[in-house]
């Protein structure tokens, strides 16, 4: 019955059309974002990382109250790296591509075809490498002739990763140049690994202590490890010189962990960039520091006549006992380094300085 009634009513009604719209059309240009290759990401990346790290040290940075100090120290850090940056336009990351493009498949892990071992080994290679090279710029008085720039920042922050001096900008260049071209790195694994470095170096100068920064020191530098080797005294800054892993200052017996009681350079105030580029060609200061150079008291102690048998009007130049303690201690440690911190003969190294030191006194 409905369905009679409702099929009658569709012969009664006149059919419904709306009317038809036709949507207006805009031409939009193109939205598109830039096009990002690795090293741009990886680039933005190192640079997010610095700007946090920048932000999470501040509050320690003012808690010392030496604002001025910190000013001075951003300021020619921060302008170093630009005049670098200048003079070099990207030459060593450049650099670093070509030579990996032209010759990874020269070296000793080109034949290796595991992708993760290979990317795994070659981070190890060159931490390992980094290693031996900052310990030869403390070692080689030519090339602390320039690293000594690095530490002359008397308040390490996280811009001290950036005080390097042009010429040893170069001379590391080079190195990892040759670390590519024997090992056989890929130029991806250039960029990863160079990322990776940067962000290690900037992490251990940063003026930070956190919890569990204890644990981490047993495997990674950290920023109370890398304290201690940018110690004004020699004895201590002579230590940690790993770039991202303590392992193999442990190894190698030059791992450390003490409390500075000052850091930079004796005798080097603050520095703008252009300074800092002219201290890397001068001697001004000692290049390693040695402690016979400290200055002497007055002849004719007690101690000058027991030690060399002379009247105390002959008698040489003798600091005082605790000062001429620490010199025997200075000239010790280098006695153990040189035979590699070899143990049991400390009490002959002790001797040993102890005559040494005595012997140049007396025949000045």
């Amino acid at each position: 019955m409905f369905s009679k009634f409702t099929s009658s009513l569709k012969l009664h009604l006149p059919e419904l059309r709306l009317p038809e719209f036709e949507l207006p059309s805009f031409n939009l240009p193109a939205i598109g974002l830039p096009q990002l290759s690795t090293a741009d990401c990886q680039t933005l990346a190192v640079l997010g990382f610095f700007a946090t790290l920048l932000a999470l040290e501040a509050p320690s940075s003012r808690a010392e109250r030496r604002p001025q100090v910190y000013r001075q120290s951003y300021l020619a850090n921060l302008g170093t790296f630009f005049l670098n940056d200048t003079l070099l336009s990207l030459l060593s990351v450049s650099s670093l591509w070509l030579v990996a493009e032209h010759y990874a498949g020269w070296g000793l892990l080109s034949g290796l075809r595991d992708s993760f071992w290979k990317a795994a080994l070659s981070f190890l290679l060159l931490d390992l490498t980094l290693y031996g090279w900052h310990r030869a710029n403390h070692t080689f008085d030519w090339l602390w002739l320039f690293h000594k720039v690095h530490h002359s920042d008397p308040a390490m922050n996280v811009t001290t990763a950036f005080r390097l001096h042009i010429v040893e900008v170069l001379l590391t260049t080079l190195v990892k140049a040759l670390f590519i071209v024997v090992v056989g790195v890929d130029a991806t694994l250039v960029l990863a690994n160079e990322a990776i470095i940067t962000v290690f170096v900037m992490f251990h100068h940063s003026n930070l202590a956190f919890r569990g920064e204890r644990w981490l020191a047993h495997i990674a530098i950290v920023p109370a490890l890398h304290r201690v080797h940018h110690s004004a005294r020699r004895e201590e800054h002579d230590h940690n010189y790993g770039f991202v892993l303590s392992l193999w200052d442990a190894w190698f017996g030059t791992l450390a962990d003490t409390r500075p009681a000052a850091m930079g350079l004796r005798g080097v105030d603050g520095q703008n960039a252009w300074q800092l580029l002219k201290f890397g060609f001068t001697w001004r200061t000692t290049p390693r520091p040695s402690p016979l150079a400290k200055p002497q008291p007055p002849r004719g102690s007690l101690l000058d006549v027991v030690k060399f048998g002379l009247s105390p009007a002959h008698a040489p130049k003798l600091p005082n006992p605790s000062a001429l303690q620490a010199m025997i201690a200075e000239a010790a440690y280098f006695r153990a380094e040189k035979r590699g911190f070899a143990p049991g003969d400390e009490f002959h190294d002790w001797v040993e300085a102890e005559r040494e030191i005595l012997r140049h006194l007396a025949h000045r």
